[in-house]
């Protein structure tokens, strides 16, 4: 495999933006007892580059929140990886069409939706309507757009 193409500042903080999701993730299912951080997948890039350099700040593509019993997801996060040409974070409740596509800020200081920032209390909002409703799509949906 070539080496990946010299990351460009808006794709480096996209990925230490997507990395800044997966802490609230991990620091969200820490403080409760019904949901746990479960790594999916690392990037493509980083399993073929084994011992060379990695320069994104993470190395997972792929995450959820699942309930710690039976490890069935709840909500699943994923990011584009670096070959993709549009950037995109995708916040999927598990068994649901709704999911949020986050891009990066046009400040380059975060995520957005739309135009509306995504941040923690949005994510925790959202994380702790599907856990408390039982993955409830739409009680989940209004927590997180601050209803």
């Amino acid at each position: 495999m070539a080496d990946a193409p010299p990351l460009t500042d808006r794709d480096r903080a996209f990925y230490a933006a997507w990395n800044e999701v997966l802490g609230w993730t991990r620091a969200f299912a820490e403080k409760r007892d019904d949901a746990v951080f479960v790594k999916i997948a690392d990037f493509p890039d980083y399993i073929y580059r084994m011992e060379r350099p990695y320069d994104l700040p993470v190395i997972i593509m792929s995450a959820c929140l699942a309930r710690p019993r039976d490890r069935r997801p709840v909500l699943m996060l994923n990011a584009s990886p670096r070959q993709a040409v549009f950037k995109e974070v995708v916040i999927h409740p598990f068994d649901s069409h709704v999911y949020r596509r986050l891009t990066l800020a046009e400040d380059a200081e975060g995520l957005v939706e739309g135009r509306r920032r995504f941040d923690r209390e949005r994510f925790e909002a959202l994380a702790g309507a599907l856990l408390d409703h039982g993955g409830g799509v739409a009680e989940a949906s209004e927590a997180a757009a601050g209803h």
